[in-house]
C-alpha cells in the first residue's frame, strides 16, 4: 500500500518524481472517517456504554472542576481539566449516539464559542484560582481538538470561524511571547488543529503558524534521537514526564507533514523502540510515576500517559502508514487502558503496574515523585489530571479503527466489532465486523455496497500473527506464512450486494522476555496476569465515585513451571463466551491455566512486589494449578514471572 499511496501523492502532483516534497502540508497516507462514520457494536459498544455510564458521562454533575469549571463561567478549575473531558466525551457522545450526552457536550461548546474574546482568544484569560498563566494556549489546544472532532460530527456552522479566529490570535501572541511550558513541550497537539483548519480553508499563514510553533517548540526529533534520560529519573521535570513524552511520540509524524522527510518518519518508529528499550512495560506503555522510571514491572504509568500513546498512535498511522502502529495500537488499548479502571469505571488509578499484587494507601513507595494514593482505585486519588483526561481512550480508539487510503480503498488499522459506513466513487458502503477479537481469532467482514463499485479493502496483518487465511465470498485467497513484521492484505476487487471476507489468525501462546529473564506469556494481542483474589475496601468518599482500595486474599508470588521450548505442553487454553465487560476478573473470557511454584524470598518492598528474583529460580514449594487472565481484567495481577528451574 505504501507504493501505492506513493503514487496517488505523484498523480495529485503533492511530490516530485524523485521524491521531494513540495511546498504545503503532505496530504495524509491514511484518512480517518468524520466522527460518526464508524459505530461500535459487540463488546465495545458495551465498553463504551459502561465508560457512558460511569465517570464519564456524570463527572459534570458531581465534580466541581467540571461542574464549576471556569470554561462556564464557574469559579473552579479554568485550565485544562474541562477540555481534557470534552475531548473524550465528544466522541463518545456521537459513537453511541446517546441525547443526553450529547446536551452535555452542547452546553460546554455553546459556552465556549458565544464567550470568544473580541481579539479571538477561546476560554478564561487565565485559571479562576489564579494558578495557571495568563493566555496560556495548552488547554485551547485541547479544547480545539474537542471542537473539531465536534464539527465533524454536527458540521455547526460556528466552529470554523471560531477556530480561525483562536489562531489569528495565537499567531500574534506566539510572534510577541514564544511557546512556554507546557505548551511548549505539546506544540504538536496544538498544530493538529492547524492542520484540520488547513485542510478544510487552504489559508497559506496557517502553515506559517504551524511552523512557528514547531520552531518554538521542544525538540522531540533531538529528544528520542538520543534519549537523555536512559535510566530512572529521580526529580520531576518536563523532558522526561510520562505524559509529555506520550504526547511527543506523535511530533515526528507532526513534523513530517511540514518537511515530507523520511528522517522524521523514521524518527517515529526510532520514538517506539527508544522508550521501549530504556522504560518499556510488558503492556506496551512505557513506565512513568510521573518521570521516567526504567522498566522493572512495579514501576507505574500514569492513565493519562497512556490515553495520550494511544491518541499518538492513532495520529502517527493517519501520517507514515505503518501497520505496526496499529499492533502497538491494539496491544496496548486491550491492555493498558482497561487496566487501571475500576469494572463499572466509576474508579481509576493514577498508575498502573505491570506486577501489582496490592492497591493501597501506603506512605512508603515505590516512587520518585508520586504520593500515597497512587495505585489506589478512586475518584481523584493522587492528582485529578487522570480524572479529566482519562476519557478520551475507548472512544478515540473506535473512531480510529477504520479509515480510508491514498489509492480510494478503506483499511482496517485495528480490529475490534464495529460497522463502518462511507462512499467510495460516490457509491454509499457499509463495512461490518463481527468478531469477539481479541478474545477470539476470527473475524467476519460484511461489505455492502448500494450498487457494483470496486475499490480495495486493506486489512492488517498483525506482526505476531505466525499464519492467517482469508476467504472472499467463499473462496480462499491467501494463507500467509509467518509474518515477521506486520502488514496489509489487500482485497482489491469489484464489490457486489453484500460480501462476506473472512479472516482468522493463528494465535500460538508465545513467550516474552523480561526484566530480570522473567517471562510473560501472550496469546494474540492479550498478555496475560495472575489471577489473585480481590477484596474491594472502600476508603473514602461516596458511591458510586468512592475511592478503594484492593487487597490480595490469595498468594500472587509465583514462579512458572513451564516448558519454554514447548509452551503448548505446559500451557492450557480456556475460551468462554464473551460477556458484557469482558475486562471483569469473573468474566474474562480467555483464561490460560499453567503449573507453577510460590517464591517465599519473593515479597513486598515498598508497597510493591519486589523485582522479580532472576530465572531460574530455586523453589522447593509444591507444584500447583495457576489460573492466568487478560492483564485489562485483572486489578491485581503479576503479569511477569520468574522461572523455576
Amino acid at each position: 500500500m505504501k507504493g501505492q499511496s506513493v503514487l496517488f501523492l505523484v498523480i495529485a502532483g503533492l511530490v516530485t518524481l524523485s521524491g521531494a516534497p513540495q511546498p504545503g502540508l503532505q496530504p495524509l497516507k491514511l484518512k480517518p472517517l468524520p466522527l460518526g462514520g464508524i459505530r461500535p457494536t459487540g463488546w465495545i459498544k458495551q465498553q463504551l456504554r459502561i465508560q457512558a455510564d460511569g465517570l464519564t458521562g456524570h463527572l459534570d454533575e458531581f465534580w466541581p472542576d467540571i461542574k464549576d469549571s471556569g470554561w462556564i463561567g464557574g469559579k473552579a478549575e479554568g485550565w485544562e481539566r474541562a477540555p481534557y473531558w470534552l475531548d473524550g466525551l465528544v466522541p463518545l457522545a456521537y459513537l453511541l449516539d446517546d441525547p443526553q450526552l450529547k446536551a452535555k457536550v452542547q452546553k460546554y461548546v455553546d459556552y465556549a464559542l458565544t464567550h470568544q474574546a473580541e481579539d479571538g482568544w477561546l476560554g478564561p484569560e487565565k485559571s479562576a484560582t489564579g494558578k495557571y498563566k495568563a493566555r496560556d494556549p495548552w488547554p485551547v489546544f485541547v479544547m480545539l481538538k474537542a471542537l473539531t472532532q465536534y464539527h465533524e460530527a454536527t458540521s455547526d456552522p460556528r466552529v470554523i470561524p471560531a477556530v480561525t479566529r483562536f489562531l489569528r490570535c495565537l499567531d500574534q501572541q506566539v510572534t510577541d511571547r514564544p511557546l512556554f511550558e507546557w505548551n511548549r513541550m505539546r506544540w504538536q497537539d496544538g498544530a493538529l488543529s492547524v492542520y484540520w483548519l488547513y485542510e478544510r480553508t487552504g489559508e497559506a499563514w496557517l502553515l506559517e503558524l504551524a511552523r512557528k510553533m514547531k520552531a518554538q517548540g521542544y525538540n522531540w526529533e533531538a529528544h528520542f534521537a538520543n534519549l537523555p534520560h536512559k535510566e530512572r529519573v529521580q526529580k520531576w521535570e518536563h523532558e522526561s514526564h510520562v505524559v509529555n513524552n506520550a504526547m511527543g511520540v506523535k511530533s515526528p509524524a507532526v513534523s513530517f507533514r511540514l518537511s515530507g522527510s523520511e528522517a522524521d518518519a523514521a524518527m517515529g518508529r526510532k520514538a517506539i523502540d527508544t522508550l521501549d528499550r530504556c522504560h518499556g512495560q510488558v503492556s506496551g506503555i512505557f513506565s512513568g510515576d510521573e518521570n521516567f522510571a526504567g522498566r522493572m514491572p512495579s514501576q507505574g504509568t500514569e492513565t493519562c500517559a497512556v490515553v495520550e500513546y494511544l491518541f499518538s498512535l492513532e495520529t502517527m498511522i493517519q501520517a507514515i502508514d505503518d501497520p505496526a502502529f496499529g499492533d502497538r495500537l491494539e496491544q496496548i488499548a486491550f491492555n493498558a487502558l482497561p487496566a487501571p479502571f475500576k469494572p463499572d469505571m466509576w474508579a481509576r488509578q493514577y498508575v498502573q503496574q505491570a506486577n501489582q499484587p496490592v492497591a493501597k494507601v501506603s506512605k512508603e513507595r515505590i516512587y520518585t515523585t508520586n504520593g500515597e494514593k497512587a495505585n489506589v482505585y478512586g475518584l481523584e486519588t493522587n492528582y485529578g489530571c487522570c480524572t479529566a483526561n482519562m476519557h478520551q481512550g475507548w472512544p478515540k480508539f473506535v473512531s480510529h479503527l477504520w479509515m480510508q487510503t491514498a489509492d480510494g480503498g478503506i483499511a482496517a488499522v485495528a480490529y475490534a466489532p464495529s460497522r463502518v459506513s462511507t462512499t467510495v466513487q460516490g457509491v454509499p458502503v457499509s463495512i461490518e465486523l463481527v468478531t469477539d477479537y481479541p478474545f477470539s481469532n476470527k473475524l467476519k467482514f460484511v461489505v455492502d455496497v448500494a450498487k457494483p463499485v470496486k475499490f480495495p479493502l486493506h486489512l492488517r496483518i498483525p506482526g505476531w500473527a505466525e499464519a492467517c487465511s482469508l476467504f472472499v465470498a467463499g473462496q480462499g485467497q491467501r494463507a500467509g506464512a509467518k509474518a515477521k513484521t506486520s502488514r496489509f492484505e489487500t482485497v482489491n476487487r469489484e464489490w457486489r450486494g453484500k460480501t462476506e471476507v473472512l479472516l482468522a489468525f493463528e494465535m500460538p501462546l508465545r513467550l516474552e522476555k523480561r526484566y530480570n529473564n522473567a517471562t510473560a506469556l501472550w496469546r494474540g494481542p492479550l498478555v496475560f496476569s495472575l489471577k489473585i483474589g480481590e477484596d474491594w475496601k472502600k476508603i473514602a468518599g461516596e458511591e458510586p465515585h468512592a475511592d478503594w482500595e484492593v487487597l490480595p486474599t490469595t498468594p500472587w508470588n509465583y514462579g512458572l513451571a513451564i516448558d519454554e521450548k514447548n509452551l503448548s505442553k505446559s500451557v492450557t487454553v480456556e475460551e468462554r463466551a464473551v460477556s458484557r465487560n469482558p475486562f471483569n476478573q469473573a468474566e474474562a473470557p480467555v483464561v490460560l491455566k499453567v503449573k507453577g511454584r510460590r517464591i517465599p524470598q519473593w515479597g513486598i518492598e515498598k508497597n510493591a512486589a519486589a523485582a522479580p528474583p532472576p530465572s531460574p529460580v530455586s523453589s522447593s514449594e509444591p507444584l500447583e494449578t495457576l489460573t492466568l487472565i487478560p492483564y485489562g481484567a485483572a486489578k491485581l495481577r503479576i503479569t511477569e514471572f520468574p522461572v523455576v528451574k
